[in-house]
């Protein structure tokens, strides 16, 4: 009875040839992982947008915190689309294809600055959304470079909601 118990205890072994991750795991991580890629390509084109187009009385800070934050976006989308190539798979590329699989949507230009603010800061609710998708999927499949990964990521969207939140919190 106790070897039982043992041997359902022990973690998954994987091989690690090709990655060691089935089909179906690797379905599961590049599909959870082209969502995320989704989401931050069109914040990404949402940041830029906002920070070419903020004006007003906070313009010098908006727009520099945009920059650096789209900055940072355009790393991470990089980052993402080559970990779904590590796993031999195919990342989303297309403006399109982001459109159509991504929940954040487009923004229109004629926004205040905190209004852009206001939209950023629900965004990183969607991403944040994902990157725990992510996680979980990571886990599930014993898939610790990708959990890692997307344990970063977390840490920096939480910072930039954060400093967002107190921005658009102005007396």
């Amino acid at each position: 009875m106790e070897n039982s118990i043992l041997e359902i205890q022990k973690p998954k072994k994987k091989s690690f040839a090709s990655l060691g991750y089935t089909k179906l795991e690797t379905a599961e991580l590049v599909d959870t992982m082209n969502k995320l890629l989704a989401n931050y390509a069109v914040h990404y084109q949402k940041l830029r947008n906002f920070h070419w187009n903020v004006r007003g009385g906070d313009f010098f800070d908006i727009h520099e915190q945009f920059e650096m934050q789209y900055k940072t976006a355009s790393v991470v989308i990089d980052e993402i689309a080559e970990r779904i190539r590590i796993f031999g798979q195919r990342p989303l590329s297309t403006m399109r294809e982001f459109l159509e699989t991504s929940e954040i949507k487009e923004s229109g230009t004629d926004m205040t600055g905190l209004e852009m603010v206001r939209e950023v800061i629900k965004d990183y609710h969607v991403l944040l959304e994902h990157l725990f998708a992510t996680i979980e999927v990571a886990i599930e499949n014993g898939d610790s470079g990708t959990e890692d990964m997307m344990k970063g990521y977390v840490k920096h969207v939480e910072k930039n909601h954060w400093m967002l939140t107190a921005f658009s919190h102005q007396g």
